[in-house]
């Protein structure tokens, strides 16, 4: 497949910050704490089925303290339509308990604490990043890797290289980048019937267009 050139970059870059320059989370949350289970949740499941999950969990647990305490069968519960529920449980009630050990029930706004805290990787901590303070950062999931993929932006075999291709590309404006890649890739460059002939406004600068046309 080919790569992008500087100038279709560039292109891509513009046009993604026009169509999303507004873009943010569609997991909802009313701070810090609720925005950090969220994406720790959201992991391999869809932003809609945590959605549907949060409200309960956080209406039982609704801060560090309570949830530290819980047990975790009874967070299972609550979370079972999630995938990965078990471990996604145990990892939340242990995030609970070392934000409150460590950190005094608050949830730390750093990176490299953050990546610190059960269930809490790099991407995780880059998203919570972007959204909750607009940090210049990459952060790649299926669609962010999926998107780069077809346009050109990167061959990496795995999420963290796409991450550091996509920040050498890109440099600036992560954190708009990162969230219209996401809703570029859920909603129109779908990983099944991608919207190339009806809504796909980077059609033109795509390198897998003529095969998804022909299936």
């Amino acid at each position: 497949m080919k790569k992008a050139t500087r100038k279709e970059i560039e292109t891509i870059r513009q046009r993604l910050l026009e169509r999303y320059s507004d873009a943010v989370t569609e997991l909802e949350y009313r701070n810090l704490f609720e925005l950090v289970i969220a994406v720790a949740l959201s992991a391999q499941c869809t932003d809609k089925r945590v959605n549907l999950i949060t409200p309960a969990l956080f209406e039982k647990y609704p801060d560090p303290q309570s949830l530290a305490g819980a047990n975790v069968e009874e967070v299972k519960e609550l979370i079972r339509s999630c995938s990965f529920f078990n471990n996604k449980a145990v990892n939340i009630v242990k995030m609970a308990q070392r934000v409150v050990e460590a950190y005094g029930g608050e949830v730390p706004l750093d990176e490299k604490e953050l990546v610190t805290l059960p269930g809490v990787g790099q991407k995780t901590a880059h998203v919570v990043m972007i959204e909750y303070t607009g940090a210049n950062l990459m952060a790649v999931d299926t669609h962010v890797f999926r998107v780069a993929h077809r346009l050109g932006l990167s061959d990496d075999a795995t999420a963290l290289k796409t991450e550091e291709t996509l920040v050498k590309k890109f440099k600036s404006d992560l954190h708009q980048l990162h969230q219209g890649m996401v809703l570029f890739g859920r909603y129109i460059c779908t990983a099944q019937k991608p919207k190339c002939d009806t809504e796909c406004f980077l059609g033109d600068l795509c390198k897998s267009t003529e095969s998804f046309k022909a299936r």
